[in-house]
């Protein structure tokens, strides 16, 4: 909290030197520090790797670093995007900053348009400018027939951190029984809950909620072995006002508090753990944990090249592969392997590496002239995704929204963040989450078909969770940019779809990696999720109108109001309002061999060939409840199944 009596602690001209100082710490960057020599700006020459891992993202740092355990393993990572370059880390770095450019139509879902409003910045140099704009990959999704015919702006790292820079760093595991289906489904119970849990606690450096918190947020300790590893999961300093409200309101209408969401169920209500340093209250991210970590242990068997993007697999006779085929600086190099090349593109760019390296569905490569390596349908489809939506209601709370347009509020709040770790640029503003299954009351609204699909799921799998938006969310647009200017503030209760039935596909736009593939979700394709997503809405406002929540708020709904009332008006708003979780995944699934559209093995080696492994949320077999990162990361750091 502030203090607004002491003059001198908030007082602009006194904090600008320490302002100063904090600000340079943020901006550092892997280069500024002991890790420098990973981005390498020299010429990549035919040099020849042990391992050799195509992205430097959540998924793609965390595996390289441990592989590099082994002095006697030399790793290389190849990483499309930039290096960390100040402004981009400065941003990225402050928890609440995770608003930007997650809206649906944003046009630059990376920092373009903050650059745009820099006063001359034309005369920066054009190395400057290009570093400043590349941050995200500008994924758009075509045109959703099934949600309102929309193309939605989808943002995606291109950074070494990758999505672990861009997403909003909550941190949570899956179920015992959803860990244990995965088992089942690729047959090997090495994947079961119990196996994967010594890795879930091996990687994490845990905080426990500080006093800061008022005691309002349960943890369980044997969910972590403390300091084991170098990924910093903790608690905001700074809870979110609306936060008590909602939990309040999911109370009333039966979702009750759980201790947890770390220790193998979800259904309850509580405060996230959130991948952000318990003590310098900034983002961590596999750049700022398991990279730096390994840099700083002085390893130099780990080469990471950045400004690099991989262009194809060349294999030899045997179907081996050999290499990768690198674009750097504009020219084409060759990175030769001696033992494998592990993918981890994600969801969107690992199946389009595959397929324009001549694996995947032998009638689409032939459409683009590529040569057939290895015919795996699975390439590109069964994708899967969490979908969110909700209204929003003018409360007597603050929130994001005061933060957006309150100049005054926002840069004192910047100066207690930079000087004192602590007040709402510390949260990642969705700090409080809730998961149930549809309630009794509503499951005969959804149909006997719908109640069928899914029964598939286990009895402790969610169909619904329920995640703070202390602000105005609306239709997504945009969430920093868009809040209403009329002096009210706005919050939102968002309901995403945790056992979609839905799914899409990625397929190639041109036989180069130099353009992005075309992203198809098909949100919203199947009516048992159409009726989920109308029975999560209608709970939402349930919770609203509840006397915890109805006491802080203004006046009636304001997005979408009140005459939005019919199950088809609800869903027609859903269609028009709804944003993805940025959960992509699945479109490189592991399975069974009996399964034709199983790409990978289940050690995530692709069939067909040899040497060649996918390890990132594209080889899940199925989506988990919730939110993935905890399992991207783990699932790289238990790389003992790579033998």
């Amino acid at each position: 909290m502030s203090n607004e009596k002491d003059p001198k602690r908030f007082s602009l001209p006194a904090a600008l030197p320490t302002i100063r100082s904090r600000i340079i710490e943020h901006m550092h960057s892997p280069k500024n520090e002991k890790e420098k020599d990973t981005e390498s700006e020299k010429e990549i020459e035919n040099e020849v790797f042990d391992y050799i891992v195509v992205g430097g993202g959540t998924a793609g740092l965390t595996i390289a670093t441990r592989l590099a355990e082994d002095p006697a393993i030399s790793v290389a990572v190849i990483e499309a995007g930039s290096k960390w370059h100040p402004f981009a880390s400065l941003a990225e770095s402050i928890p609440a900053a995770d608003v930007l450019f997650v809206g649906t139509k944003e046009k630059f879902p990376g920092l373009d348009s903050l650059i745009n409003k820099i006063p001359k910045a034309n005369l920066l140099p054009a190395g400057i400018r290009a570093n400043l704009s590349s941050v995200d990959w500008g994924f758009h999704t075509v045109p959703d027939p099934a949600s309102g015919n929309q193309r939605r702006s989808y943002a995606r790292g291109k950074c070494l951190g990758g999505g672990s820079v861009r997403n909003f760093m909550i941190y949570q595991r899956p179920t015992v029984q959803s860990l244990d289906k995965w088992a089942n489904e690729v047959g090997d119970r090495s994947w079961a809950y119990d196996n994967f849990l010594p890795y879930y606690k091996k990687s994490v450096d845990f905080t426990p909620p500080g006093p800061s918190r008022d005691g309002n947020t349960l943890y369980s300790p044997t969910a972590f072995d403390g300091k084991a590893g170098p990924l910093n999961v903790s608690y905001p300093n700074f809870p979110q006002l609306f936060s008590e409200y909602m939990k309040a309101g999911l109370h009333e209408i039966g979702i009750p508090t759980a201790t947890d969401f770390n220790s193998g169920t979800l259904n309850g209500s509580q405060y996230c753990s959130t991948t952000i340093n318990g003590k310098s209250e900034k983002r961590d991210s596999s750049a700022t944990s398991f990279l730096k970590s390994a840099m700083g242990s002085g390893r130099t068997n780990l080469h990471v090249f950045s400004s690099t993007l991989a262009k194809r697999i060349l294999f030899d006779n045997d179907k081996k592969a050999d290499s990768v085929i690198v674009e750097f600086k504009g020219e084409e190099r060759a990175l030769k392997t001696r033992k494998e090349i592990i993918i981890s593109a994600g969801a969107f760019q690992s199946p389009q590496l595959l397929m324009v390296s001549g694996i995947g569905p032998a009638k689409h490569l032939q459409e683009f002239n590529i040569p057939v390596i290895a015919d795996r349908p699975g390439v590109g489809q069964n994708l899967q995704d969490h979908i969110f939506f909700g209204p929003a209601y003018r409360v007597k709370v603050t929130t994001l929204t005061k933060l957006a347009n309150n100049p005054i509020y926002l840069i004192k709040n910047l100066i207690q963040y930079f000087i004192r770790h602590t007040g709402p640029f510390t949260n990642n503003v969705a700090d409080f989450l809730a998961w149930e299954k549809v309630p009794q009351e509503l499951r005969p609204t959804l149909g006997e078909k719908a109640l069928e699909e899914l029964s598939q799921f286990p009895p402790d799998w969610p169909e619904i969770e329920y995640l703070s938006g202390a602000g105005y969310v609306g239709d997504w647009s945009g969430l920093l940019f868009k809040q209403p200017r009329d002096g009210h503030q706005y919050a939102t209760i968002l309901a995403a779809l945790v056992a979609p039935l839905s799914r899409g596909s990625v397929t190639l736009s041109s036989n180069t990696t130099s353009t992005l593939p075309h992203i198809n979700p098909r949100y919203l394709s199947s009516p048992t999720d159409q009726a989920v997503a109308v029975a999560a809405y209608k709970r939402v406002r349930q919770a609203f109108s509840t006397p915890s929540l109805s006491n802080i708020v203004v006046g009636d709904e304001f997005f979408p109001g009140k005459d939005v009332e019919t199950d088809e008006q609800i869903l027609e708003c859903v269609k028009g309002s709804l944003q993805t979780v940025w959960h992509a995944s699945c479109t490189c699934k592991m399975g069974k061999e009996a399964d034709e559209m199983a790409v990978l093995d289940e050690r995530c080696r692709v069939r067909g060939v040899q040497g060649v492994r996918v390890v990132d949320a594209s080889s899940f077999p199925f989506l988990p409840p919730g939110h993935p990162q905890s399992t991207v990361c783990e699932f790289s750091f238990s790389f003992d199944w790579l033998v």
